[in-house]
C-alpha cells in the first residue's frame, strides 16, 4: 500500500557551507589530522549509516531495538500526559516509532538531524504514518544549544537520544552536552538515552570493520563530500578506512588512512599527507552503567531506570533533570 505523504514544518538552523569549510581546513591542518564526525552525515552518509545498522556485525541497532520493543511501555510511563518528544539525530526515525506506538497523546514530535534532505524525507514519511501527530522537523547541529522556546509545551519535554551517539563525544564534551541539554529542559523533564556497553574488543572491531565494506564507504564518503562542496581533489582510491578498539581510552577510533605520500588541494589550499597518515573521523566510547550514571549525575540528571539486553551489550537509560 502506498503511503500518502504529508507536509511537515521544517526549521533550518544548520551551519552554513562557510562553517563546514572552516572546520575542515582547521581540522586537516592539525597534528594529527581530524574531522568532526557530524560531517559524515550528509544525505548519502546518512543513507549509508542506515545500511550499517542492518549489517550482521553491527549489533548496536538490533540490540537497542530489542530493548525498546521489550520495555517501551515501561519507558513511556515516565513521560506523563501531552509530552513533547525531541528526537536528537533522528535519522530514519525507525526507533522512535516503537515509542510512538505506546504513547498516542504526545503534544508534538520534533525530529532533529544535521542532514536536511534526509530529515525532510524521513519526517514526512513518519507524519504520514501518524497523521494525528504534530511533527516539526529541525535541521540543526544538536551538539550545540538551539532554541525550542517557540514550541508550545503542554506536558513534560522528553529528549530521545538513541544509538549510543553520546559515545562519539570525548568525555569532557559529553559532560558539556548534558549541561547544554539541561538548559533546554526544566526540572522533571526527561532524557531517554542509549549507551553502548564495554565488551570483548573482537566484537567491537568486527562491528566497525564490516565484511561488506559499508562502514568503509560511509567513512570515505566525507572525502567525496569535501570534493563536492569545497572544490577539493581527494583521490578516494588513495585512502582507506581504518578502525580499531583503543583499549587505553576504551573507545573505537575510526580513521581515514593515506595509502601514499600525496598533496590534496581544498579550495586552492594544499594539504600534505604522508603515507600511513590518518584523518581521525570518529570516536565511539564504551561505558558501563556505573561510570555513565556517575557522569550524568554530576551534570544535573538523576537516573530513574536502566534497561539492558540479556548479554548486557547495550543499555537504555531514563534520566530526569534533577535541578534547574
Amino acid at each position: 500500500m502506498n503511503v500518502q505523504k504529508t507536509s511537515v514544518k521544517l526549521l533550518d538552523v544548520q551551519s552554513n557551507t562557510e562553517n563546514f569549510r572552516l572546520e575542515v581546513l582547521t581540522g586537516l591542518n592539525k597534528e594529527p589530522k581530524q574531522l568532526d564526525s557530524k560531517w559524515l552525515y550528509d544525505e548519502k552518509g546518512s543513507s549509508l549509516f542506515e545500511k550499517i545498522t542492518t549489517l550482521p556485525e553491527y549489533y548496536l541497532t538490533r540490540t537497542e531495538l530489542l530493548i525498546l520493543r521489550r520495555y517501551a511501555k515501561e519507558m513511556v510511563s515516565f513521560f506523563g500526559e501531552r509530552a513533547m518528544l525531541i528526537d536528537l539525530g533522528s535519522g530514519s526515525s525507525e526507533k522512535v516509532k516503537i515509542l510512538l506506538d505506546e504513547v498516542p497523546d504526545l503534544s508534538a514530535y520534533i525530529p532533529v538531524d544535521i542532514s536536511k534532505e534526509f530529515l525532510k524525507e524521513s519526517a514526512t514519511a513518519l507524519a504520514s504514518e501518524y497523521p494525528s501527530l504534530k511533527v516539526t522537523a529541525v535541521c540543526a547541529d544538536y551538539t550545540k544549544l538551539f532554541d525550542l522556546s517557540s514550541f508550545n509545551q503542554e506536558g513534560k519535554m522528553i529528549v530521545f537520544f538513541p544509538g549510543s551517539t553520546i559515545g562519539n563525544f570525548e568525555p569532557s564534551h559529553a559532560e558539556a552536552f548534558f549541561k547544554r541539554i539541561s538548559k533546554m529542559l526544566t526540572k522533571g523533564d526527561g532524557l531517554l538515552i542509549g549507551i553502548d556497553m564495554k565488551k570483548d574488543p573482537s566484537i567491537l572491531n568486527r562491528a566497525y570493520n564490516d565484511s561488506f565494506g559499508v562502514t568503509a564507504a560511509f567513512n570515505l564518503n566525507v572525502l567525496a563530500r569535501i570534493n563536492r562542496e569545497l572544490q577539493a581533489d581527494f583521490q578516494l582510491h588513495q585512502f582507506e578506512h581504518y578502525a580499531y578498539y583503543n583499549e587505553k581510552h576504551e573507545r573505537i577510533e575510526m580513521h581515514i588512512q593515506s595509502l601514499v605520500d600525496q598533496v590534496v588541494t581544498i579550495d586552492r589550499m594544499p594539504i600534505l599527507f604522508k603515507k600511513g597518515e590518518t584523518i581521525h573521523t570518529e570516536n565511539s566510547y564504551k561505558y558501563d552503567v556505573t561510570t555513565f550514571k556517575t557522569m550524568v549525575e554530576k551534570n544535573g540528571f538523576k537516573t530513574e531506570k536502566v534497561w539492558t539486553d540479556p548479554d548486557s551489550f547495550f543499555s537504555v537509560h531514563y534520566l530526569t533533570l534533577s535541578f534547574p
